[in-house]
């Protein structure tokens, strides 16, 4: 997955995650716009998104932060 496909997940992710939802509402969610996209290309764009909007939306941004976390967790053990 190229730079521009991550950014456009990101912009997706940023858009889309709320409080309340759930890692896997948010990965059905992100797929519905982006259907080939791998739930680790996910939490990688979840990641470069938390990265370059920290400063503008920063409880968006703690929220990418739990997901992609518990994404990374999850897909280690």
């Amino acid at each position: 997955m190229d730079a521009r496909e991550l950014q456009a997940i990101g912009d997706t992710l940023m858009r889309l995650v709320t409080p309340d939802m759930t890692p896997k509402e948010l990965v059905k969610a992100v797929r519905m716009e982006h259907p080939d996209a791998k739930k680790k290309d996910i939490a990688r764009a979840a990641f470069h998104a938390i990265i370059a909007n920290a400063d503008q939306d920063p409880g968006k941004s703690r929220n990418l932060q739990a997901f992609a976390l518990a994404e990374r967790t999850q897909q280690s053990e």
